[in-house]
């Protein structure tokens, strides 16, 4: 799910098209079709068109893959699960592989947008974490449409000395109450005060705070949530999911209701800046959205081989590594772990601890009428009426 500033993704879109490749040969065979994504030498050229969260690849990922394979790919950025939904309900989307987040995902399968994985092409199926596939089996009953990408968490990130100026400590940050109580909220207004443009999330959030059931379908529940969005509203500065990592970076937000890598990144470009600006990241002790974005390949996609290809590449262990050292989101690739910057996989604001993960709670499948008062709140929140 998360996200990741937009110039960087252009620049990755980039590489992707233009990124040096070499002269595609002639497949020859299911097994030289999908040799290179493991690590061999075939190479079947063609084309693929990918969907993904901003910010969300390494910068070698993808002009690596064209060079191995001689495919061309075609690399497309969204910044909320809205976007890529609506493109895939509206059929023809055009893409080869999507990345919903696994709540999307699961309702997007009842839709019937997505074809069942041929698993027979993605060997590389066999490093992924059983608990985890487990866990994601929930939604997508025997993983049969849709492979994990990256999984995090979201809460609060924070700009250290400003959050200290304001309450004498950080110590307000382990709790939601510092974003739910607008006599906290109030006084981060004016060094800038981000959420995240994503009802999904950010209504179960408000549930989880009240005590309430953070998946209810109830309207008068989702009502309470709405209820106490709409009390804070004053103090927001902005609602995107897009622009916050670069705003954290130079100084200029100060609290994000955001992504967890995200606030990762935010915190290690401002270190390469030596701007002195400094984050934290917290998982409060109420309890926080656990999520996993998901590889699936849409019913209409044209270049389904490569798509295969690709999706086994992004689970080799040393290219599932690569992708977590760049945006700071975990994996769920088991032979990756060991690959990874210790300085990542070490860090429980990344790769939370058993206690932490404990508390963590997952977004159900959201029915159309939710949606719809999901949507509406929004909308209101937005424009603060």
């Amino acid at each position: 799910m998360k996200l990741r500033v937009l110039g960087l993704s252009i620049a990755v879109c980039l590489l992707a098209a233009c990124g040096g490749k070499s002269d595609p040969a002639p497949a020859s065979g299911d097994a030289k079709a999908t040799g290179d994504a493991a690590g061999g030498e075939a190479k079947s050229g063609g084309e693929l068109n990918v969907y993904n969260w901003s910010d969300y690849i390494a910068e070698n990922t993808v002009p690596d893959f064209e060079k191995k394979s001689g495919v061309k790919v075609t690399y497309d950025v969204f910044d909320s699960n809205e976007m890529v939904e609506s493109k895939l309900l509206a059929g023809a989307s055009g893409y080869d592989i999507v990345v919903p987040t696994l709540n999307f995902l699961g309702r997007q399968i009842q839709a019937g947008v997505f074809q069942p994985l041929d698993k027979t092409k993605i060997p590389n199926l066999a490093n992924l974490d059983p608990e985890m596939m487990k866990r994601i089996a929930l939604q997508d009953p025997e993983n049969k449409y849709a492979v994990p990408y990256h999984w995090g968490t979201t809460g609060i990130g924070y700009n250290v000395d400003k959050i200290t100026a304001a309450f004498g400590s950080t110590d307000v940050t382990t709790s939601w109450d510092l974003v739910f109580k607008p006599e906290n909220l109030s006084k981060l207004k004016e060094c800038g005060v981000t959420f995240l443009d994503t009802p999904s999330e950010l209504i179960p959030i408000a549930l989880n705070y009240l005590g309430e059931d953070p998946n209810s379908q109830d309207p008068a529940v989702i009502d309470k949530g709405a209820a106490l969005l709409k009390t804070i509203r004053p103090y927001l500065t902005q609602v995107h999911s897009s622009q916050y990592i670069d705003s954290m970076a130079k100084g200029s937000t100060c609290l994000v209701v955001g992504w967890s890598g995200d606030i990762v990144q935010a915190r290690d470009r401002a270190e390469e800046a030596k701007n002195g600006v400094k984050f934290g990241y917290s998982i409060t002790k109420e309890g926080a959205p656990l999520w996993f974005d998901m590889l699936a390949i849409p019913k209409d996609a044209k270049n389904v081989d490569n798509a295969y290809r690709f999706i086994n590449y992004l689970l080799e262990p040393q290219v599932a590594a690569d992708n977590t050292n760049f945006v700071s989101y975990p994996n769920a690739n088991l032979k990756a772990t060991e690959l990874v910057d210790k300085n990542i996989s070490g860090d429980p604001t990344i790769y939370p601890s058993a206690e932490v993960r404990a508390k963590l709670f997952t977004f159900a499948i959201i029915p159309p009428d939710v949606d719809r008062q999901y949507t509406r709140t929004w909308t209101q929140l937005k424009t603060g009426r």
